[in-house]
């Protein structure tokens, strides 16, 4: 094989390497829009989508919450002995109202009871279902939310 055969040879490879750009089998090029919509259209707006979601989430306004209210001395009776509201958690011995998720009195450690609102039997504040009328009363811890200061009627300008 001498040099002329070779370089022959070589631009030949050359040509048939460039014709695959230059004349592209369309068939296959019509074959690959959709995968090309895919990628160049959905992707971007899924994306974007996907980012402006993650930035509203981690910026989005949280309320504040009040921390839980310590316990009240319970109002006293005509013969001095504490009163408790149906349906409140209390601490009979210290005569305290608790918040409805407290169980255990934070002054003598015992467990907390509650009055049924609709019987007024005595029960533990750990039980949920009164053992005499079957009333289900759930003491859940509620969120409180804490008040928002909002300007003056009329905007700034009437501050």
């Amino acid at each position: 094989m001498n040099i002329g055969e070779a370089l022959h040879g070589l631009w030949q490879s050359f040509l048939d390497f460039i014709t695959m750009f230059i004349l592209p089998d369309w068939g296959s090029l019509i074959g690959l829009i959709p995968i090309l919509l895919l990628l160049f259209v959905l992707g971007p707006i899924l994306s974007l989508l996907a980012l402006v979601y993650a930035i509203y989430f981690l910026r989005k306004p949280r309320v504040p919450l009040m921390p839980e209210p310590a316990p009240v001395p319970a109002p006293l009776g005509d013969d001095g002995r504490p009163v408790f509201p149906r349906g409140e958690v209390f601490c009979y011995r210290d005569g305290l109202i608790y918040p409805p998720s407290a169980r255990r009195c934070e002054v003598c450690g015992d467990e907390l009871s509650v009055r049924c609102p609709k019987c007024e039997v005595v029960r533990s504040a750990s039980i949920d279902t009164c053992g005499n009328c079957g009333l289900v009363l759930k003491l859940r811890p509620q969120a409180t939310l804490v008040p928002t200061v909002q300007p003056p009627p009329g905007g700034a300008a009437a501050a």
